[in-house]
């Protein structure tokens, strides 16, 4: 596909093409074309790297090596790509910004570092605006240029460490918002043919921190790029705690995109630890969903557990409360909900409640440990190696699901590894 094809509208290109979490800063945006000349650095007119430390490519900060790298701008990079006996003879693995991955080892294939650029306005009315950007622009880059802009929509999502192509994959959310809410459509390329296909929101297969490619679509196709359907006149979604709380704190009582993200990022900024201070991969498991049935069970047993109504998997959103129901009290020993659900729906319980429970909030083995004030996230105090990192993960999923019957799912991609016990 000619790129010039592909992206026929003006573009603004982000800069640097790639930022790691760790160093994310905020660039001018400049106008410039697309063309079909590519950077003096593709694998179209340069080596393919070989023995590279993935240290600086992945937020736990974890040293490890992979035998062969190669980072694509274009298009037509992922065709010359295809074509090589080195991608049809090596395992590989697709890497945006490191912000969601773990590798326990050395990984002996061909890394394809994403770095497709470019925001391109498609088009635009009165309320709202479709924006289509490369998969390899950084997450908070986008949200900041969005928020320049006025455009809603993406203020939750602020400080999101990664880049955009990986946001469909995770189905990325927080306080209260999925990426899914804002999602049209993505393009990408099937790695057996070299095809480029289009999935709308219905063919992603939306779910809690899941889409169609983390499961049948996994490692089958290459993220291009994501269009996005954003409010020119935006209504705030503040209904997570401590976002109104701050909110509330800083005096705002009508808040605009602008104070929302700013909220945002004050919470994060206080509860998450900095990856360039802490390598860490944000939360490491997912929150589980429960029966209703099994969570009244759980409440006989612990009666201050948390837990927050869901209408069911593929709709929730993601945040600590629903849109649909508030947290869930126990009366009784029996579940009630200020949302008026029944037993029979779906609760979420809050993985770090779990896990503080069985005692590994802030615990340290070596330099692998949980975070002191958030006990979903695991962190590198310095020379961990990812597989003491995924040995702490075990023994965490381990002592959770003998405890509480529940067992935990990583958020985190886990990179020729698994967590390495079955429900």
């Amino acid at each position: 596909m000619d790129v010039s094809t592909a992206f026929n509208y003006t573009s603004y290109y982000l800069f640097p093409l790639f930022a790691s979490p760790s160093n994310v800063q905020i660039h001018s945006i400049r106008t410039i074309p697309f063309t079909n000349n590519p950077p003096l650095n593709t694998p179209s007119n340069a080596p393919y790297k070989e023995r590279i430390s993935l240290k600086p490519y992945n937020t736990f900060g974890i040293d490890v090596t992979a035998d062969y790298w190669v980072e694509i701008f274009h298009l037509d990079d992922i065709a010359r790509l295809l074509g090589t006996d080195l991608y049809r003879q090596y395992p590989h693995f697709i890497l945006g910004g490191g912000s969601n991955v773990l590798f326990p080892g050395d990984y002996h294939g061909l890394i394809i570092k994403n770095s497709i650029p470019g925001v391109t306005v498609i088009s635009e009315d009165e309320c709202h605006v479709v924006v289509r950007t490369g998969a390899g622009v950084v997450w908070d880059d986008l949200v900041r240029h969005c928020l320049n802009n006025g455009w809603g929509g993406l203020e939750n999502l602020s400080m999101i460490p990664g880049l955009t192509g990986a946001a469909p994959i995770q189905n990325i959310g927080a306080y209260g918002v999925e990426l899914k809410e804002t999602f049209v459509s993505l393009d990408a390329v099937q790695l057996d043919n070299g095809q480029t296909e289009s999935f709308d929101r219905e063919r992603c297969q939306f779910s809690y921190r899941d889409s169609i490619f983390k499961r049948s679509c996994k490692g089958r196709y290459l993220i291009t790029s994501v269009t996005l359907k954003l409010d020119k006149k935006p209504k705030m979604n503040i209904s997570y705690g401590p976002l109104k709380a701050m909110l509330s704190e800083k005096g705002v009582d009508q808040p605009t995109i602008q104070d929302v993200s700013r909220a945002v990022r004050a919470v994060r900024s206080y509860k998450l630890p900095d990856p360039s201070i802490t390598g860490n991969a944000g939360s490491f498991f997912k929150n589980p969903l429960v029966t209703g049935d099994r969570f009244a069970q759980l409440q006989d047993s612990y009666p201050d557990i948390p837990g927050y109504p869901v209408v069911d998997q593929s709709d929730s959103t993601g945040g600590d409360i629903t849109a649909s129901g508030g947290k869930i009290t126990p009366s009784g020993g029996k579940i009630t909900s200020s949302g008026g659900r029944s037993p029979s729906s779906s609760v979420k319980i809050p993985a770090a409640w779990l896990i503080e429970k069985c005692g590994f909030k802030g615990m340290r083995d070596g330099d692998a440990g949980v975070h002191k004030r958030h006990a979903l996230i695991l962190v590198n105090h310095g020379r961990a190696s990812g597989e003491q990192l995924l040995g702490l993960a075990r023994n965490i999923r381990e002592t959770v699901l003998e405890k509480f019957g529940i067992a935990l799912e990583p958020e985190v991609n886990i990179v020729n590894g698994d967590i390495g016990i079955k429900p």
